[in-house]
């Protein structure tokens, strides 16, 4: 069961559906990496005392996870290995970004986390194209 929920690849019977999933997961994966989790690494001061203000035990730990969540879990979107994991941690930080982090601020403070949000439970339920790195585990 584990591995099914690790490798399955959703069939698309259609070249062009394959192209544009992995197109997404591609995209998005790298922008989550590069825009996001790259410039918290090491987690600045900043990050830090945002996870202890919300409530957060151990911040430094959690600030590290948020971080690796986006660099990390992008890098492993981007290139379709380990996918539907990594879109779990990145929609699950995005989930605490839009809705604890941003929770009290306008709907357009919250619009980006919101956005990887989704897309990321997409990539959670659908898995990775047949044009990733999981294709060759789940033979």
């Amino acid at each position: 069961m584990l591995r099914s929920f690790l490798f399955t690849i959703t069939r698309e019977s259609h070249l062009p559906a394959e192209i544009s999933m992995t197109a997404l997961r591609v995209f998005v994966g790298l922008a989550m990496a590069m825009g996001h989790g790259l410039g918290k690494l090491p987690p600045p001061e900043g990050l830090i005392g945002g996870v202890a203000a919300m409530g957060f035990p151990a911040p430094l730990y959690f600030a590290w996870m948020a971080a690796l969540a986006e660099f990390a879990g992008g890098l492993l979107l981007a290139i379709g290995l380990f996918t539907r994991p990594a879109a779990l941690f990145v929609a699950f930080t995005m989930g605490i970004a839009a809705f604890v982090a941003h929770g009290a601020d306008p709907f357009q403070k919250k619009e980006l986390a919101l956005l990887y949000l989704f897309v990321g439970l997409i990539f959670v339920f659908r898995g990775a194209s047949r044009l990733s790195v999981d294709r060759l585990f789940a033979r």
